[in-house]
């Protein structure tokens, strides 16, 4: 007690807890509700069994001897079947189990406790399969015991156009996709790469618009290009007259190459990947969304559980999985160091 006086201190002293109100602001402040880039910018379907299949075709390359005699008969035969593909479902889930106290509690920032609980793991639950469908992660199939289904990953699918590692793709034995694989330590991404990458899929008909990757590599190439040997883009900074507030242009999220223009899109849930060698690494996808599909066997849901006591138990889930409509309209440069500068 300062001076003879009853000051705050002898309130928050007085025992079990003291005597003033906690001042906490009835708001929870969430930085990670962010979008879902890749999931956002694909088609979406469903399907009716546990392993999807589709079908894809391609023409045949331009034939510069096609010459006939006139009046010739017809010969040979051009017919071509293409090939049947197909990827396995996955389902992942969340579990939610909230006491009735807790629901009924006057909590912070929320009104029931359930409710926010199952808002924010559904988030999670759509998070997680952003993620996952981004994995070099081989199908699986679910033999409903001991093994769990796994929907094969983007980089799994992509063979044709790789840059870097040993591509592995679907394997048409199996029915199953097979892992990108190292070839040592992460490389440096360079403008030569990606221009190398969209050329091959336009070699292969395909028209990609979009270059996914990990925050920092999309820095790393929007650096770049303001760079002299990029001799791509300029610095810019708005110092007109104009009573609008200057603006300093500092970033490139379009890049225009001989075969087509790619948006840069840096995605936040698209994970790194731990590298055997020293540092770990990512993958840059050049892609054409309208050849990529997410579909869904059953979307996403929540299901009451049984009652075990005082509480309210819930069940989310999903199994999905991810369609490659044909692999030669995307390409694929793996290993990319998350560190070192973009190079010519």
């Amino acid at each position: 007690m300062a001076a003879g006086n009853l000051d705050s201190a002898d309130l928050k002293g007085v025992q079990f807890g003291g005597l003033i109100r906690e001042d906490v602001m009835n708001k929870i402040f969430d930085i990670s509700r962010i979008p879902l880039p890749f999931t956002d910018m694909v088609g979406s379907g469903t399907h009716k069994n546990e392993y999807a299949e589709w079908t894809e075709d391609q023409l045949a390359q331009p034939d510069v001897t096609n010459a006939v005699i006139d009046g010739s008969d017809a010969t040979g035969n051009d017919t071509a079947t293409g090939r049947r593909v197909g990827n396995h479902s996955q389902i992942s889930d969340k579990v939610v189990r909230t006491s009735y106290r807790a629901d009924a509690s006057d909590t912070i920032g929320r009104t029931k406790e359930l409710a926010y609980q199952l808002m924010m793991r559904q988030q999670e639950l759509r998070r997680d399969v952003e993620a996952i469908v981004l994995e070099n992660q081989a199908s699986v199939a679910d033999d409903g015991n001991t093994t769990a289904g796994n929907v094969g990953g983007l980089p799994t699918w992509i063979e044709t156009t790789v840059i870097n590692g040993t591509a592995g793709g679907y394997n048409l034995g199996t029915g199953l996709t097979e892992a990108w694989t190292t070839t040592g330590a992460p490389i440096a991404l360079s403008e030569g790469a990606v221009r190398d990458a969209v050329q091959g899929v336009y070699e292969q008909g395909g028209d990609p618009t979009k270059m996914m990757s990990v925050p920092g590599v999309i820095r790393k190439f929007s650096e770049y290009l303001f760079t002299s040997s990029a001799r791509v883009a300029t610095l810019m900074a708005d110092q007109g007259k104009s009573r609008e507030k200057a603006a300093a242009m500092g970033s490139v999220n379009v890049f225009v190459t001989d075969f087509g223009t790619l948006d840069l899109v840096p995605n936040r849930l698209q994970q790194a990947q731990q590298a055997a060698a020293a540092g770990d690494s990512a993958f840059v996808f050049i892609l054409d969304p309208s050849y990529l599909s997410m579909s869904y066997l059953h979307g996403y849901r929540t299901d009451p559980l049984a009652k075990t006591g005082l509480a309210e138990n819930r069940h989310m889930s999903v199994d999905y999985t991810l369609k490659v409509h044909t692999e030669k309209a995307h390409a694929m440069i793996g290993d990319v160091s998350l560190t070192a500068d973009v190079t010519p």
